[in-house]
């Protein structure tokens, strides 16, 4: 690994986020524990979403697992940011050609994530695939990879209140031309994940990724920041209902577009799963951001026990398609519920903390990050992740 000249070897010392900021782009750093932790807890988030754990979330327990759907996708969609900011400088936005090979190397990313994820969808399962949008999202990002993260968070507000409304305006026009399935509009506004409004989330991760994740000021301040933004939104969300939906909530692309030329403000209540709505974006956001602040500590501090679910964050890409492919060969008629997503994390857990143990990356992960740094010319990657075993102090999570 070649570093800046004032980085010590990771032999020596594990560096912090902040001090591998200067490192050339196509050099691999240190992981972040933290961010795989976060990555980990979506991905399992979004295995239950797709199995169904529970119908509307409400005040009685049996219905709080219901809390990973749409709110999972999105923690995956803000750390796309976090991502997005440590593959290009970290704490410092790259220019000259450190920015073209960072824009390179994400360009080509995106451009994978598209093919694998129209992949997965020729399986032609119940499940909304997340991918191809999630490349549209590096897209849409890759312009602002040098803003300044107050810059980056106040576009970010502004897409959350204007995008729901236009999104929802560009709806009810591509229903009327019935152009609402096709795939550029489906990917931009009609879709489960708009691209339009999940923008917001990718500029929101990519400032986090801008921040010294390392510094305890800054996990401080995600964690009671991100529950405030969190409170806001949901509060907003139900009284939003009460005043203009008589508590009847928008379920956004549950029920599909109105006619063109109606209009009601209880279309934007609300902060339910897919929404689409403000309250939704501010609420979901700040849940991202106080489990990433959490998860920051607690890799730290419990490495050994976080290991299996942060193996499953640094090969999320491999184990999302994985799952896929399962639920295609176990469709239709499979046991939807608690007891197969508890075999699925189970399963998860064990086999990616064996890979990462004896092989490092995934194998998706592999191809990505060779393709993208022979695209940009920063040279092939090391074939073993930066982070090993956790009983090695110089590769710890």
């Amino acid at each position: 690994m070649r570093s800046a000249p004032s980085v010590r070897p990771v032999a020596v010392r594990q560096e912090r986020p902040d001090e591998a900021a200067g490192a050339r782009p196509g050099a691999p750093a240190p992981r972040v524990g933290g961010i795989d932790l976060a990555r980990g807890l979506a991905v399992l988030g979004m295995f239950g979403a797709h199995m169904g754990l529970a119908d509307d979330l409400s005040w009685d327990p049996a219905t709080w697992s219901e809390v990973v759907n749409g709110r999972s996708s999105i923690l995956f969609a803000v750390l796309a940011g976090v991502s997005m900011a440590l593959l290009s400088g970290r704490t410092r936005p790259p220019d000259g050609d450190q920015l073209v090979q960072a824009r390179v190397r994400i360009l080509v990313r995106a451009a994978w994530l598209f093919a694998i994820g129209g992949l997965l969808e020729l399986l032609d399962t119940f499940v909304a695939v997340i991918l191809p949008v999630y490349a549209v999202l590096f897209v849409l990002a890759v312009p602002f990879l040098r803003w300044s993260p107050p810059r980056l968070l106040t576009l970010a507000g502004a897409l959350a209140v204007v995008a729901p409304p236009v999104d929802l305006l560009v709806g009810q026009l591509a229903t009327e031309q019935g152009a609402a399935d096709r795939p550029f509009t489906d990917l931009l506004f009609t879709g489960v994940y708009p691209a339009v409004l999940w923008w917001a989330f990718v500029l929101v991760g990519l400032a986090v990724g801008r921040l010294d994740l390392g510094a305890a000021r800054v996990r401080a301040a995600l964690v009671p920041g991100g529950a405030t933004l969190a409170a806001l939104g949901y509060a907003g969300g139900w009284l939003s209902t009460e005043l203009l939906a008589d508590g009847r909530p928008s379920t956004g692309v549950d029920v599909g577009f109105p006619q063109l030329g109606e209009w009601d403000a209880a279309w934007l209540s609300g902060a339910a799963a897919h929404g689409g709505t403000t309250f939704e974006v501010l609420g979901s956001t700040g849940v991202a951001l106080a489990v990433i602040g959490l998860c920051l500590v607690l890799a730290d501090r419990l490495p050994r026990l976080t290991y299996p679910l942060a193996a499953v964050g640094a090969l999320a890409l491999s184990v999302y398609s994985a799952h896929l492919v399962a639920l295609w060969w176990l469709d239709p008629g499979f046991p939807a519920g608690a007891g197969l997503w508890l075999r699925f994390c189970t399963a998860a857990l064990l086999v990616a903390s064996l890979w990462r143990l004896l092989l490092g990356r995934g194998a998706l992960e592999r191809l990505l990050t060779w393709s993208s740094g022979r695209a940009a010319g920063t040279g092939p990657a090391t074939a073993r992740d930066a982070v090993g075993p956790p009983e090695a102090p110089e590769r710890a999570p």
